[in-house]
Formats: structure tokens, sequence, C-alpha cells
């Protein structure tokens, strides 16, 4: 049997899934509103992204996730998780994705896995610190020159 906390972390993060799912399809940042994202995370969130990325660094709170998603919207014309593993289901989750993405500026494609340490709390998402194995392809991909 699986403790309820368990199924309740494990809960939020498949709801935040499905609600960034609706937000991107609706358009994403600056056409679609944040508001049904919002409740799945904390208001003093903080994502922590690498920092050789285009939208590295610090995000925190509402504000600076909807910066974020307006970040990585500008660098990827597809950013689509193919695939997503729970490999813990207590907090910090840990969840394993491979995505395919392409990039906004150069139209290069790639496929790549992000490793996610997510921190649930009271029922929201307070930090998510994800991993990449290779930030230079990323940044190569998304660069023009």
């Amino acid at each position: 049997m699986i403790p309820s906390a368990t199924k309740h972390t494990t809960s939020v993060l498949k709801g935040m899934y499905a609600a960034e799912a609706e937000y991107l399809a609706a358009g994403g940042p600056g056409k679609a509103e944040f508001a049904p994202l919002a409740p799945f995370f904390a208001p003093d969130v903080v994502v922590h992204q690498a920092d050789a990325l285009p939208y590295g660094g610090v995000w925190r709170g509402h504000a600076g996730v909807e910066r974020l998603f307006l970040a990585m919207s500008r660098t990827w014309d597809v950013f689509d998780m193919v695939e997503q593993a729970f490999l813990t289901d207590t907090s910090p989750v840990v969840v394993l994705t491979h995505v395919h993405a392409r990039a906004a500026v150069t139209g290069r494609e790639l496929d790549f896995p992000i490793l996610q340490t997510i921190t649930v709390e009271d029922g929201r998402i307070t930090e998510v610190r994800p991993f990449y194995w290779d930030t230079a392809a990323i940044v190569e991909a998304c660069s023009s020159r």
C-alpha cells in the first residue's frame, strides 16, 4: 500500500505536468495564463537552472517561474517531455525525463535526458533542481554562430 503522503506528492507532480502541457498547448508564455500552474508551486518556489544554459540562473516565486517559461519558449520551438520516470515517490522526488527539443534560433533538434529533484511540501512544489548531462550540446544547438 502506498502511503497517502507519497500518493499526494506524486499527484502534485502529475497534476503540474498536465497543467504545464495545457499551458504550452494554449500558447504558453505571453499567450496563455499562468494561473492554472500557480497552485502547484509555493509562492516562494525556487528553480535552479544550470548557469551555462540560455535560461540559466535561479528563478524565484511565481513571477520567476513564469519568466523561466518565457525564457525557455524563446530558446525552444519544441520542448517535448517524451517519457518520464519517477525514480522516487517521496520528497524530494527524482524524475528522469527524456526530452525532444528544437532550438528556436537554429532549428537544430536534440534528444537529451534531464534528471530533476523536486521538493514538495504541503502539497506544493518548493524547489526544482534540473541536472543536464551535456549543457554544452544544448548551448551549441541554440547558438547561431
